[in-house]
């Protein structure tokens, strides 16, 4: 279809681009919002549903190619976008996607972990981050965006999580929330439970104890989840004590913590690059 111009703030087809700096499209609706080119590129790129792609018009016709002839172009002059989305619109490209239903532990986990009664040493490797209370916005899109990085296999997120799919957490994780598989958890104890019951995963917490097990001495389980904390309060004794294992970062100079995303950055670097160890294997 053609390009499609936009010339009043009115127009009822941009709704969902309209004051994304006074609020945000939130859980429970339909769509979410992609912002900037190659955030846009990638929602355009995944499986998920594109409804429109919004430019300024002094970008129309860079993406006149790149989006598809089902999906809406719309164009408005850079006095309009920036009214409209209620800031200085300098990144030419913003995108509306359509959300999912929640997905389901079944749905996340493929084939290959499957229930089994025993794991052989030479299983493949399964990595699980978890997050309880991630509710800075900033910090789950960096922990995405470094899950995908490091080839994490599924996202578990608990209720008290920043929504992943709001404009500044795809904005943070540049889009990489399309590629990875993200469960919002109704219930997360109980999923947790059944990771280490019925898939036999071992799950390790960050923690800052002196006693916890050192990472550069940590082997790893072939189905692993590490368990991240809240920013400010950490990981709370309930989620400690699902965990078989405790797991800390050495660090020097009197510093007592480190940013949750940076974290999670050091933790994956280590186990995605570690060998499995054959004792824990089947834990």
């Amino acid at each position: 279809m053609p390009a499609i111009p936009i010339e009043t703030l009115e127009d009822p087809r941009v709704e969902p681009y309209r004051d994304l700096k006074l609020r945000n499209l939130q859980r429970g609706g339909e769509f979410f919002i992609a912002e900037g080119k190659k955030v846009v590129e990638r929602l355009l790129d995944s499986d998920y549903e594109t409804a429109s792609v919004f430019v300024s018009e002094r970008h129309l016709e860079e993406w006149r190619e790149k989006v598809p002839p089902t999906v809406p172009l719309y164009f408005a002059a850079q006095p309009v976008m920036n009214e409209l989305v209620g800031f200085d619109f300098h990144v030419g490209v913003i995108g509306c996607g359509v959300r999912r239903p929640s997905t389901s532990l079944e749905q996340v986990l493929p084939a290959l972990v499957l229930p089994v009664q025993v794991l052989p040493a030479a299983a493949p490797r399964f990595t699980v981050v978890v997050c309880p209370n991630c509710d800075n916005p900033e910090n789950l899109g960096a922990i995405i965006r470094i899950s995908a990085a490091f080839g994490v296999d599924a996202l578990l997120l608990g209720r008290g999580c920043a929504d992943p799919f709001s404009r500044r957490v795809i904005r943070v994780s540049m889009g990489t929330a399309f590629k990875l598989p993200i469960l919002e958890a109704a219930d997360l104890a109980t999923d947790l439970l059944r990771l280490k019951q019925d898939w036999h995963f071992e799950l390790a917490a960050t923690v800052l104890e002196e006693g916890a097990e050192r990472l550069e001495q940590a082997a790893r389980s072939a189905r692993f989840g590490i368990l991240l904390g809240n920013e400010d309060t950490g990981l709370g004794e309930n989620w400690t004590q699902l965990c078989s294992r405790t797991l800390t970062i050495p660090m020097c100079r009197g510093t007592d913590s480190l940013n949750v995303a940076v974290t999670a950055g050091i933790m994956l670097h280590h186990f995605t690059r570690e060998a499995v160890s054959p004792a824990s294997a089947s834990s």
